[in-house]
This record gives C-alpha cells, sequence and structure tokens, in this order.
C-alpha cells in the first residue's frame, strides 16, 4: 500500500454534550424552508474519498498473465495458496496497482460482507432533538473524516433536520463501556443536506436550506463559523472539497441548479458574532442552470427572480476528477447524464472597470455523457443521487446511485456509463438470461429518493447504498476486473440481471446517508439513529447458529 502522509494532531474539543434521552421514532422528516420557491417535499443529500495515484507495478505469472514491460518495474506477488484465508488474498491483491488488477480474476469478498455485524448497545448512536417536543432529530447526512479512512481516529460528522451538527467517536467498545463524549453545535436554524471535512480535517463545509453554505474551524478552543458563503438562490444540496487544494477550494451545487466555485482565500475570517458580514464570501465561479439543454439555455429568460419549476434541474452531488486538476464532475435530479468542468477556463464577460455590474464567468461542459438510465427501453430518463469515487481495485471507475434503484458504473476519464449494456449469458429454446455486469441492485433495493446515498470503501473494493424502505443498506464487491465480471454465472447475479447485493437490517424507515471509514460503516436512518457495522466472523456464526437469541443484541446481514 502507498504510505499515507500523518494526519495533522487533533487537541481535545470543548462544549461537549451527550445526552441520554429515551427517542421515539419520528412519524415525518421535518425541514424548516426559509425560501419561497422550494417545494413541501425537501430533500437531503453524502460523498466520498478521492483516489491515489500509484505507479504501475507489473506482475508476471500471475494466472497466465505476463507483461512485457520493462524488468525494472517488476513487482513480485505471490499466488496465494488454498489454505490462504479470503482475507488474506484479498490483501495481497489490493498491493497492486489498479491497472495490473483490471486484469486479474478476483476471489470474491462476498464472505467478509456477509460478516458485517452491528450492536444494539455499542454501535448505535441517537440523534437527539432540539425540539421538546420530539425526542429525536432525522440525520440527513454524514461523512467521515479523511484521517478515519485512513485508519486514524474514527470520527463521524452527522447532520440533521434541524441544523445541529454532531460529531461522534464510533471506535469500537464493549457493551458495557458508556458512549464517548460527543462534539454538538448548531451553524443553522435550518435543515442540513450536506457535511464535509476539509483534506486536513481542520474544518467543516455545511450546506443548508437557508441557501448557504457555512465553513466550520475545528480549535481547541471550541467550533465556530469562520465563513458564510452567499451565492445560491436555492436550497444548496451538496459540496466538495478540491483534495489537491488543502482547504482552500470547494464547490456546491443547489436546487437552483446553479454550481458555485469558492476560494476561501478570498476575503477574511469572521473574528466575531457581531462581524458576520465581514466572513461573508461571494463564489469567484458561478454556472448557472449547469444541468440544462442547450435548447432550454436558449429560451427566453423568466422575470427577475422567477423560475418555472419545470427547468429546475437541481444538482444532486458533485465530485473533483483525481486525475485532471481542478477538473469537476457534476449530477443532476432530472436524469442519468454526468457533466465535466474544466475550472481553468472560465469565460470573462464584461467589464467591471466600465460598469458598476461586477465581471461575470462563463464556462461550458467539456464532456457530457450518455444516460444509462434509459438503455433498457425505460419510459423515462430517472435522476441520479449521489456520485462516489472509485479507488484502488475499483480506480477509473465513477459510480453513481440513480433513482431506478440501481448503481451504474462510469468510466472516470471519459463519462462514458459501463453499465446499462446488457448481453446473453446463457440462451437456449426456453429462456435467455440477460446480465448486466455492471451496474448493481437488489430486489428489495428502492432508491426513488433523493435522501438515499451510496458511499465507496477508503480500499476500493466495496460499495454501500442506503435504501428507501424497510430500514435496509445494501453492500456490493466493486473489486472484480473486466475479466472477472464477464465470467460471471447466474449465481452472482440477481433476478433483475444486476449484481448481487449483501443486505443489512437493523434500522427503521428510510436509510439515508453512508459513509466508510476503515473497517466500519455508517448508517443514518429515518428512526434517528446512526449505527456503525463492522466484520465479526465470530459473531456472524453465532447469529447464524442461534438467531433467536441473538437478535436481541446484534442485528446482521440477510440473504433476502
Amino acid at each position: 500500500m502507498i504510505p499515507q502522509p500523518p494526519s495533522p494532531s487533533r487537541e481535545a474539543f470543548l462544549n461537549r454534550t451527550n445526552v441520554h434521552n429515551k427517542s421515539s421514532l419520528s412519524d415525518r422528516k421535518r425541514v424548516f424552508q426559509s425560501d419561497s420557491d422550494l417545494t413541501n417535499h425537501a430533500r437531503k443529500r453524502v460523498r466520498l474519498e478521492g483516489n491515489h495515484e500509484v505507479n504501475t507495478p507489473v506482475i508476471e505469472n500471475i494466472d497466465g498473465y505476463s507483461s512485457s514491460e520493462d524488468d525494472s518495474d517488476v513487482v513480485a506477488i505471490p499466488r496465494p495458496s488454498w489454505t490462504r484465508s479470503i482475507y488474506s488474498m484479498h490483501s495481497a491483491l489490493l498491493s497492486s496497482s489498479p491497472s495490473t488488477l483490471s486484469r486479474l480474476q478476483y476471489p470474491s469478498t462476498r464472505p467478509i460482507l456477509e460478516s458485517f455485524v452491528s450492536s444494539h448497545k455499542a454501535d448505535m448512536f441517537k440523534c437527539h432533538s432540539v425540539d421538546i417536543n420530539s425526542f429525536t432529530s432525522i440525520p440527513y447526512a454524514c461523512s467521515y473524516s479523511n484521517n478515519a479512512k485512513r485508519g486514524g481516529s474514527p470520527l463521524l460528522s452527522v447532520a440533521t433536520e434541524q441544523g445541529v451538527v454532531y460529531i461522534l467517536d464510533t471506535r469500537k467498545r464493549e457493551d458495557w463501556d458508556c458512549e464517548p463524549q460527543r462534539i454538538s453545535f448548531q451553524p443553522f436554524a435550518n435543515g442540513i443536506f450536506d457535511v464535509h471535512w476539509s483534506p486536513d480535517d481542520t474544518l467543516l463545509a455545511t450546506a443548508s436550506a437557508d441557501r448557504t453554505v457555512h465553513i466550520s474551524s475545528l480549535e481547541s478552543t471550541g467550533v465556530k463559523t469562520i465563513r458564510q458563503l452567499h451565492g445560491h438562490k436555492g436550497t444548496v444540496k451538496c459540496v466538495s472539497w478540491d483534495p489537491s487544494r488543502n482547504g482552500d477550494i470547494l464547490c456546491s451545487g443547489g436546487r437552483d441548479g446553479g454550481i458555485c466555485v469558492w476560494d476561501l482565500r478570498v476575503g477574511k475570517d469572521i473574528q466575531s458574532p457581531e462581524d458576520v458580514e465581514r466572513g461573508s464570501c461571494s463564489p469567484v465561479i458561478v454556472i448557472p442552470r449547469a444541468h440544462d439543454s442547450k435548447e432550454q439555455l436558449t429560451k427566453s429568460r423568466p422575470r427577475k427572480g422567477k423560475l418555472p419549476p419545470a427547468t429546475l434541474r437541481s444538482i444532486t452531488s458533485l465530485v473533483f476528477s483525481p486525475t485532471e486538476p481542478l477538473g469537476l464532475i457534476s449530477s443532476g435530479s432530472t436524469d442519468g447524464i454526468l457533466r465535466y468542468w474544466d475550472l481553468r477556463l472560465p469565460i470573462l464577460t464584461g467589464d467591471s472597470t466600465r460598469s458598476k455590474k461586477a465581471a461575470k464567468t462563463k464556462i461550458s461542459p467539456l464532456i457530457t455523457s450518455t444516460d444509462p438510465t434509459t438503455y433498457q427501453n425505460t419510459r423515462r430518463s430517472r435522476g441520479i443521487s449521489s456520485l462516489s469515487l472509485g479507488s484502488g481495485p475499483s480506480a477509473y471507475s465513477l459510480f453513481a446511485l440513480a433513482n431506478d434503484s440501481r448503481v451504474h458504473t462510469f468510466n472516470q476519464r471519459t463519462l462514458e456509463p459501463l453499465s446499462g449494456w446488457t448481453f446473453s449469458k446463457a440462451k437456449d429454446q426456453a429462456q435467455e438470461t440477460i446480465l448486466d455486469n455492471w451496474s448493481y441492485g437488489h430486489d428489495e433495493m428502492r432508491t426513488n429518493s433523493f435522501y438515499v446515498r451510496a458511499a465507496t470503501s477508503p480500499c476500493g473494493s466495496w460499495l454501500a447504498s442506503g435504501g428507501a424502505e424497510k430500514g435496509s443498506v445494501f453492500l456490493f464487491d466493486i473489486s472484480g476486473g473486466a475479466e472477472s465480471r464477464f465470467r460471471s454465472t447466474g449465481d452472482d447475479m440477481g433476478d433483475d440481471g444486476t449484481r448481487r447485493a449483501v443486505q443489512l437490517r437493523g434500522q427503521t424507515g428510510e436509510v439515508g446517508a453512508v459513509d466508510w471509514a476503515q473497517g466500519m460503516l455508517a448508517s443514518c436512518a429515518d428512526d434517528g439513529t446512526v449505527r456503525i457495522w463492522r466484520p465479526d466472523i465470530e459473531v456472524y456464526r453465532r447469529c447464524q447458529e442461534n438467531a433467536e437469541s441473538m437478535r436481541w443484541d446484534w442485528s446482521w446481514s440477510t440473504n433476502a
């Protein structure tokens, strides 16, 4: 594995709270809207880590493959014997580079995914309500720190419908141990739809329904808001940090269909509560109506401040390209089309020296993908709610969770969809089996909600998706290369032609936000709880052998 740079030291936080109250299930979602152009059904939002660039080693004589490149770069990996466990085989393959891994046959990691379990006592966290009329608050977004993804302290930030942010310590503990002290602060009096750590884990960006993005600083003296970013005309749905700029550049997307690029080096931080205007910041680049078609853009503009609902194409997710500097990939709410933007090529329009109006920037997408949600003779296209970058064995892949209850795979560089194309795996006179080896789904997986998100693991081998029903989380093995995918049998595929999932059940209602740290997965549900899942083969075996008694203390995977 490539050595990771040491993470910055973190001092103890102040203003810690840890309230233990009996909580009940929330009957409905409550989102406090301040802008009049929003619909009654508010939406929420999550995202993952970037990719690691590695040198391309060469492997010889593995499964009949031999490399023709320079022998000076040869890296010898011993072939795993039959006595080695699936965990050892998986670790050995992860030490190779993405280009080599794409040619290898991978052992299935499904047994590892099936061993994920969660304790009802030690792995459960409740989001307490600030309203005296309710016990819990619905978590809308969650995000592990970058240090947690590298194996450090597993700090998880959780944002709720009431504008409260919790920072939870999710390290493994015994059932009789008390919950570690948590940090809580409230940057908004409104629902928070996205939360993300800066690359150095010193800042938190939160996107809210009040049309603003807040930047909070995590210091030893406490948590304080240092910037308020104003530029959207509707709810801010997603935020994304540029991983190469160490907390200086970030982007945000909103329900108004616009993308804003922010440079925190412009302006000054808020020094006191009375000095809020000093920390207000304007975007350096604005891309209005980013996912509108050319025909829609050429139509006559509506009256100022009025935008017909039919033309609103919300920006649902943003990720920075791991291979191109200042390359941004965006998704929308109305179709499965992705767009790539080069933020280094804005076109300046107007002249701020001759006019009172400031100069504006205009930028066009360099790449526009096709829509995989319409490939299989569907009646209409479906929107995308979440984008996740692959890494390691899934490098150069981009995973998009769509409202058609599938996760589609795109090429990171060309944005061409790999999923959606089907082929005949078995054909006879009675039946023809159609398989789609690059899309992921489950018979009980429903993602027809923009609250539901997906995330890839730090190792790049697994993908997790929430679900709109039955409190379920779905896990997928995404480590297989092209050859292993096309050697898939009917046992590896679901009834709908997509790759099989491992289903985790332990919460109630819709499971929206999910995120990974090293060795654990967090899921947030409408019952106001955050549950942590970890692989534990011993506990899983006991659950399988004695399910009746173990179900009172544990939740585990099902093979429904």
